[in-house]
């Protein structure tokens, strides 16, 4: 199964020193069956990539929690077995966590597939929006056009191989 963990660059950084992701437990995002009902398709790359999104936002919100954090939006794919990545009987309803997995231990680098990152003109609406998450939380409709602002820049793709240049 494909998960997907958000970071931050210095947790990108820690994984790639420690060479896994963890500790356990680690808060992931897949194709779970609420994300597949909330998004209405049967296209498995459609709602890999809507698991990607869900994730990018648990990212930006390590990152709106972090002020020294720089302001880019990471999001490790990694492969995992389908019994590894469990779904939150109390929250698979509540929309906030539509596609969120629980992985219990920590996963060895040498499972990921891909690192995706914001690239550096993202710079300027991840940090407008990372300030506008609490406010948005809270219904503000012009806190939310703001994080909805970063959600407008795709993630970038690097292959693992990569990742010492994008914490260097």
């Amino acid at each position: 199964m494909r998960v997907y963990v958000p970071l931050t660059l210095a947790g990108l950084a820690a994984a790639h020193r420690a060479g896994e992701l963890g500790p356990g437990p680690l808060t992931a995002y897949a194709v779970t069956p609420a994300l597949r009902e909330w998004y209405v398709s049967d296209d498995i790359e459609e709602l890999e990539y809507a698991a990607l999104n869900r994730a990018a936002s648990a990212s930006l919100r390590l990152i709106a929690g972090d002020p020294q954090a720089v302001r880019r939006r990471v999001v490790v794919a990694v492969d995992v077995a389908d019994g590894d990545a469990v779904a939150d009987p109390d929250h698979i309803l509540d929309a906030s966590s539509l596609g969120e997995v629980v992985i219990a231990s920590a996963v060895p680098l040498s499972k990921a597939a891909a690192v995706h990152v914001d690239s550096d003109d993202a710079d300027q609406d991840v940090t407008a929006a990372a300030a506008a998450l609490g406010a948005a939380d809270l219904g503000d409709d012009d806190a939310q056009f703001t994080v909805d602002g970063a959600e407008d820049h795709e993630l970038l793709w690097f292959g693992v191989q990569e990742i010492p240049g994008l914490i260097g």
